[in-house]
Parts: structure tokens; C-alpha cells; sequence
């Protein structure tokens, strides 16, 4: 059971987050389509120790960003879930934090005809964005709605595919985070995620940062531990690839998985 001081860690956290989030995506939507990455932190921007972009729009490719030129722009993330979800006519695709809307308007492009692609967000002004975007991008399988990743507000076994691209390290509890990605995917649906995961030397005073935590390190998980609360979530072939470094103690990463359909008990 979760104490008084672990739900007000996580409500902290939570806060900070949104925050943020919150302030990128009234910089993006301004005159401006030029944001700076959520998850670096201010002095290191999108640039990562090797001087190379690690988040953002420089990512993409051409034809991602063919498909969401203003979303793409807007990119906070590490990775292009997108690339890897081997998505398909007719699926339902859930994005979790979707953002400004480029990796949901993406899937939505290759799910068609018959499918769908949802994105989830708690940021009200990054919503209010990715509607603008998809209403641009004249995508009309997309549906956007307003929750936590934590509690998921979907049915179970009713999507098959869930992507997430540079988010669930930023929430306070991943495991439940996981545990909900399961619960919602049908038996033998496919997770596939970009994120960035912490080296197993990390050290306290970056953990203990929640600037950096805002920023997509602090709260990360390492591999084993990545690779253990998928596994408690329910589930299997778990493949977890590094893609690039992102801080001296962090690497961008692609994390894929299918679920069982039966999470092991806490």
C-alpha cells in the first residue's frame, strides 16, 4: 500500500512534469515552431555529450515528417516509436503521452484504412496543440483524450499496439505505468516504446535532481530493472536496443515487448 510520503513524491513529480510539458507547449504553439527539447535539460538543449542532436525533431526522417510537419517540429522525445511498432491497416494504436501530437498523427497515417491511433495526455496546453496539429494535418482516425498514464481511461485488451516515445521514465510509479500498457493491450499486443534508460552507476545527486528528473534522466530505469517491471507487467520477448547516449549517465533507447494477457502478481 502506498504511504502518505510516496503519494506526495509522486504528486510532486506529477506537478513538475506538467509544469513543463505545459511551458514547451505554449513555446511551441507560439510565433515560434522551434521548441526546445522537454526531456534535456535548459543548458544542455537537444544536444547530448557528443555534441549530436538526441531529442527533437532531428530524429525524424523525411517521411515522418512529411506525415506531421508541425507535430514533428514541436518533438520532445528521444526516439520514433513509429519506426518500430510494425504498424498495420486496422490497428488501434494508444500513444502514451502523446505530446503535440507527431508520433499519434504518424501511426494514424499507417493504420489506415480501418484503424485508429489515440493519444493520451495529462498537459491540457499540450492537447489543446495536438489538436490544432491534427486538425492541420486533416487526420480524422485520430482521437485525443485528457489522463494519466497511471490510469489508463480505456477499456482492457482493446488496443493493439501502444507506443510512447521519451514519457514513461517521467512518471513516478513506471511499474504501474506498465502494468496499465498491459492491461489495455490485447493478448499478444506489441509494445514498443522509445525511452531513455539510466546507466546502473548513476549517481544520487542526479537522481535526487527533479530538474533532471522534468528532464528525462533522474527518474530513469536501468535495463535490468526495465527489463523486470516489463516482465512483472505481463509482458514477454522483451528486446531492449540502445540508440543513443543522451547524458553521461543515459541512453536513448527502443524498448519492444508483447503482452501475455496475464501479469504476474505483486
Amino acid at each position: 500500500m502506498e504511504t502518505e510520503t510516496e503519494t506526495g513524491q509522486a504528486t510532486d513529480v506529477r506537478d513538475a512534469v506538467r509544469r513543463r510539458y505545459a511551458a514547451a507547449a505554449v513555446r511551441a504553439g507560439g510565433a515560434s515552431t522551434k521548441a526546445s527539447a522537454c526531456c534535456s535539460p535548459p543548458a544542455v538543449e537537444v544536444c547530448g555529450p557528443d555534441g549530436r542532436a538526441v531529442f527533437g525533431a532531428a530524429l525524424y526522417g523525411g517521411e515522418e515528417r512529411s506525415a506531421a510537419p508541425d507535430a514533428v517540429a514541436a518533438s520532445l522525445g528521444c526516439g520514433v516509436p513509429t519506426a518500430v511498432a510494425d504498424l498495420h491497416p486496422g490497428e488501434v494504436v494508444l500513444d502514451l503521452g502523446s505530446g503535440a501530437g507527431a508520433d499519434v498523427l504518424i501511426a494514424a497515417r499507417r493504420v489506415q484504412p480501418g484503424g485508429r491511433a489515440i493519444g493520451l495526455d495529462m498537459t491540457p496546453e499540450m492537447l489543446e496543440l495536438a489538436r490544432r496539429n491534427v486538425a492541420e494535418a486533416g487526420i480524422d482516425n485520430v482521437e485525443l483524450i485528457e489522463g494519466y498514464l497511471e490510469d489508463i481511461p480505456l477499456p482492457d485488451a482493446s488496443v493493439d499496439v501502444v507506443i510512447s516515445n521519451c514519457v514513461i521514465n517521467l512518471a513516478a510509479d513506471k511499474h504501474l505505468v506498465l502494468r496499465e500498457a498491459a492491461r489495455v493491450l490485447r493478448p499478444g499486443g506489441r509494445l514498443a516504446i522509445s525511452d531513455v534508460v539510466a546507466d546502473p552507476g548513476m549517481d544520487a545527486e542526479t537522481r535526487s535532481d527533479m530538474e533532471a528528473w522534468t528532464g528525462c534522466i533522474a527518474g530513469a530505469l536501468t535495463e535490468a530493472d526495465y527489463r523486470g517491471a516489463l516482465s512483472a507487467a505481463g509482458f514477454e520477448q522483451v528486446e531492449i536496443v540502445e540508440t543513443h547516449r543522451v547524458h553521461l549517465h543515459a541512453a536513448a533507447a527502443i524498448i519492444r515487448a508483447r503482452a501475455t494477457g496475464m501479469p504476474r502478481q505483486s
